[in-house]
C-alpha cells in the first residue's frame, strides 16, 4: 500500500474518540459515522489510540480491531496515525506491526509511563524502538499524564534517528515547544503539532505545522477553518473562530470536577449530536442526566448545528 504521509504533516489531525458499546466492544457503526464526519469536515489526517482515544484503558484485542477498521473505513483518503504507547516495548512493536499491516501511515508514542525513565534511557529507548518500527514515528509529549517529558535536547537528538519525523506536544508550555522549534530550525522535514487547541492560531502563525485538536471530533470544519485562517493570516477570521474554540473549551470540557471531564465532554457531545455513544472505558463513567443536560445546553449556546 502507498503511504499518504507528506512531510512535514500539516493541518488538523483529530485525536479520534473511540466509540464503544461496552468496555470491550467497539461501536463499529459509531466509528464509521465519526470517521465520515471528520473527513467531510476537511481534516488532514486521523490519529487513533491517543489520549482522547482512551488508549490506556483499551484491551489489545480492541486496539487491533480499531486499527483494522479505521484503516478500512478511511481507505487512504487521509493519513492515519496510530498510537502505540505502552509500558511494554514489545507490545508497542506489535501494535506498530498491526498498524502497518492494516495500511496506516505512521505511529505515535508517549514516553513509557509508570516508572519515570531518565533522558538517557528515553533516547536509548527511541533508538531501539525506531530500528524495529515498520512505519515513521511521531513523539508525543504529554507530561501531565506520563510524569516525564521528552526534554528539548532529547527531541533534538531523536530527530537524528532515522524514522523519527515529528512531535506532538500537549505540555501547555509554550516555552518548551519554542525551544524545540529553535533547536530544529534547520530541519524543514520535522513536523511540529500542537495539542491544546486554544493556542492553535498563535502556533501556526509562528511556524507550527498543525493541530491535534480534540474538538475536531465534533466540529472539524471549525478547526480546519481556524487553521486555514492562521495560514492565510486572516486575523479577523481568526478572532471570530477562536472565540468559538474558547467557548468550547470553557463549556464542553469543564462540566463536573473530574480528571476525565474533557473526555466525558467530548463523548457526551458526540452522543448528543447522534454520532456515537458516550460510553467510556473503565474505570470512567458516562455523565448522568444533570451533566448531560449541561452539555446539551452548552451545545445549544454554541449554535452547534451552524458549525457542522
Amino acid at each position: 500500500m502507498k503511504n499518504n504521509l507528506q512531510i512535514p504533516l500539516r493541518g488538523i489531525i483529530p485525536p479520534l474518540a473511540t466509540p464503544l458499546l461496552d468496555n470491550d466492544t467497539l461501536d463499529l457503526e459509531g466509528l464509521e459515522k465519526l470517521i465520515e464526519h471528520v473527513i467531510a469536515g476537511g481534516v488532514h489526517g486521523i490519529f487513533i489510540l491517543g489520549s482522547t482515544g482512551e488508549f490506556s484503558g483499551l484491551s489489545t484485542k480492541l486496539k487491533h480491531q480499531l486499527i483494522e477498521n479505521t484503516c478500512k473505513i478511511v481507505k487512504q483518503r487521509v493519513p492515519v496515525l496510530v498510537g502505540i504507547s505502552d509500558c511494554s516495548f514489545t507490545e508497542s512493536i506489535n501494535l506498530a506491526k498491526k498498524a502497518a499491516d492494516s495500511g496506516a501511515d505512521a505511529v505515535v508514542t508517549v514516553p513509557p509511563f509508570y516508572f519515570s525513565a531518565s533522558q538517557v534511557e528515553l533516547l536509548s529507548y527511541l533508538k531501539n524502538l525506531a530500528k524495529q518500527l515498520p512505519l515513521p514515528l511521531f513523539l508525543y509529549n504529554i507530561p501531565m499524564h506520563t510524569k516525564v517529558e521528552f526534554a528539548p535536547d532529547t527531541v533534538k537528538a531523536a530527530a537524528e534517528i532515522p524514522g523519527i519525523i515529528g512531535i506532538k506536544d500537549t505540555s501547555f508550555n509554550a516555552t518548551y515547544l519554542k525551544k524545540i522549534q529553535y533547536l530544529l530550525k534547520d530541519r524543514n522535514d520535522f513536523t511540529f503539532l500542537l495539542g491544546p487547541e486554544e493556542y492553535l492560531p498563535d502556533f501556526i502563525l509562528t511556524g507550527g505545522h498543525g493541530g491535534v485538536t480534540g474538538g475536531a471530533n465534533m466540529f472539524p470544519k471549525l478547526y480546519v477553518g481556524l487553521y486555514r485562517a492562521a495560514v492565510e493570516r486572516d486575523f479577523e477570521k481568526i478572532r471570530i473562530l477562536q472565540e468559538k474554540v474558547l467557548q468550547i473549551n470553557a463549556t464542553l470540557y469543564t462540566v463536573g470536577h473530574y480528571g476525565s471531564s474533557y473526555m466525558k465532554g467530548v463523548k457526551t457531545s458526540l452522543s448528543v449530536m447522534g454520532i456515537c455513544s458516550d460510553i467510556l472505558a473503565e474505570p470512567f463513567e458516562r455523565f448522568k442526566t444533570p451533566e448531560r443536560n449541561k452539555i446539551q445546553q452548552a451545545l445549544e449556546a454554541l449554535n452547534y448545528k451552524d458549525l457542522l
